[in-house]
């Protein structure tokens, strides 16, 4: 075990340089020769040779028939490990004061599709962009909230009256305003249910909060002691983050139970 772990941080050295990373996702994306790539990232000839020279030492490239270079397979798996390093860097304050919540592993571990994100900071700011989410659906609007701000509920309501189909998760805690029942009932939002344009589901607890359409998503994450934070969101039109986006709604979705109107209280 000792062994194997001097030999990961081998390998960790081996990626602590910008350089080399750079080379890395570079050759993600097509073959190069070392003076093609180091066109590419701006660097000497003999510089990018030296680290192609150790790059394909350590397995993670090699030299094809027509002389280009490749990603090893290993080359390729580091490659989609690197991303949830950077992901976390990058958010390193944010997650001092916030966490995964009940997050299963399996999602953790693909954080790094989250890297491609804008952090959306301040309530009315974090409201904009939720708001932008509806106004922008064409197809559908999936959530997993556990508070539902009042000036939300119009925009969203009008969007599936234009035929967007509404999928969405309450905790049998989540904060409803007052008066919320009252603006549902004014604006027909049991019709579109019996329409089948909205369709409801519960579970005991949320901490993570989740808005996406067809398109783009968020994800808004819990404090340390796993209460749901709506002042701070991490906002992408980015395929990858909007897979993950999509991915964990499906999870909560099929691990849900049935709405139960009468467990909320405004």
């Amino acid at each position: 075990m000792v062994d194997l772990i001097d030999e990961t941080a081998d390998y960790v050295l081996e990626l602590s340089s910008p350089q080399r990373l750079n080379i890395l996702f570079k050759l993600l994306g097509k073959n190069l020769t070392p003076s093609t790539c180091a066109k590419e990232v701006d660097a000497t000839r003999q510089e990018v040779h030296r680290n192609f020279t150790r790059l394909e030492k350590n397995g993670l490239i090699k030299k094809t028939m027509d002389g280009t270079y490749a990603l090893t397979t290993f080359g390729k798996s580091i490659c989609t490990q690197v991303p949830s390093l950077v992901f976390l860097m990058q958010n390193r304050k944010y997650f001092e004061n916030h966490d995964f919540g009940d997050i299963p592993n399996k999602f953790n571990m693909r954080c790094g599709q989250l890297a491609i994100s804008n952090r959306v900071k301040g309530v009315s700011k974090v409201l904009e962009q939720w708001k932008n989410i509806y106004k922008n659906s064409e197809d559908y609007i999936y959530e997993v909230i556990p508070e539902v701000p009042l000036d939300i509920i119009e925009p969203l309501v009008k969007q599936v009256k234009n035929g967007v189909k509404f999928h969405y998760i309450f905790s049998e805690s989540t904060v409803v305003p007052k008066g919320r029942k009252a603006l549902l009932k004014k604006l027909g939002f049991d019709k579109l249910i019996e329409k089948g344009l909205v369709e409801r589901r519960m579970v005991a607890k949320i901490q993570t909060t989740l808005v996406l359409n067809e398109k783009e998503a968020c994800v808004m994450f819990p404090g340390n002691e796993g209460e749901p934070d709506i002042t701070e969101m991490f906002y992408s039109d980015d395929p990858l983050f909007h897979e993950w986006c999509l991915d964990y709604f499906r999870y909560c979705w099929y691990g849900s139970d049935i709405f139960k109107e009468s467990k909320l209280k405004e």
